[in-house]
């Protein structure tokens, strides 16, 4: 099977995506989907009870990451679609780095909300 390669990468764009996935579906207590939501039911990259994520990774380091808005349309058209109340787009600036989640305004102000009633941020002293 031949895979598409970037210069420099040793491995196929599916292992650096497979990866973080894993990485997300650890984090959140959730299930890495499989196929990467290609099913005509299970979509999105990762799934909790209330969360639909969709993933996007780089192969190799770098300083920036453009996000796209049909990435977050979609995201949100998924989430509908499986009854996910929440859905957050996760990206990462390279294999093995932080993921950063963007979640829309409303989600995060209900974040917000939650924290400031009596939740606290691990930074918290």
């Amino acid at each position: 099977m031949q895979y598409r390669q970037h210069r420099d990468v040793k491995h196929p764009t599916r292992y650096y995506s497979n990866k973080q996935e894993k990485s997300i579906a650890t984090a959140v207590d959730g299930k890495q989907v499989a196929n990467s939501g290609a099913t005509p039911y299970h979509k999105g990259d990762v799934t909790t009870d209330k969360w639909l994520f969709e993933a996007k990774t780089k192969m190799k380091p770098c300083n920036s990451f453009s996000i796209k808005k049909h990435w977050l349309d979609k995201n949100l058209e998924e989430s509908i679609f499986m009854k996910k109340p929440y859905n957050a787009l996760v990206f990462n600036f390279g294999p093995d780095t932080k993921n950063y989640y963007v979640v829309d305004e409303q989600t995060f102000l209900e974040m917000r909300e939650a924290l400031e009633q009596g939740g606290h941020l691990s930074n918290d002293k």
